[in-house]
């Protein structure tokens, strides 16, 4: 079954820094544009950031701007989202989830274009 595995969550103080990551289950990332989103109790799920294939272009949801980066490792098979500068409201479970590309509407990252999710990572952001 094609799948993605999320890892690196936890539990950290505001301020803090975690690093995701996100690797398939039988198949490769070479050819996808990969999204991470976000689902928070009482919540609708929200998407975080997305990367496409070749790592040329990125895009982050204004709630995480200038705090969170994504990158991707094709060689490694891998993308990465480092997460600084926590804040309480970051606690969620984070997903990735592949695409052909990035694909966006004026409300941000549209998640039903995207497939292949993976069960997710916690993250809680608490002092």
């Amino acid at each position: 079954q094609l799948q993605l595995v999320e890892s690196g969550g936890g539990l950290v103080q505001p301020g803090g820094s975690l690093r995701l990551s996100c690797a398939p289950s039988g198949f490769t990332l070479e050819y996808y544009a990969i999204g991470w989103f976000r689902a928070a109790p009482g919540k609708e799920r929200e998407g975080v950031s997305c990367i496409t294939s070749s790592g040329g272009s990125t895009n982050y949801a204004d709630s995480v701007k200038g705090r969170f980066t994504i990158s991707r490792d094709n060689a490694k098979n891998i993308v990465y989202l480092q997460m600084n500068s926590l804040k309480p409201e970051d606690t969620a479970v984070y997903y990735c989830a592949v695409d052909t590309r990035c694909r966006t509407n004026g409300a941000g990252m549209i998640s039903t274009a995207f497939g292949h999710w993976g069960q997710g990572t916690q993250v809680t952001v608490s002092s």
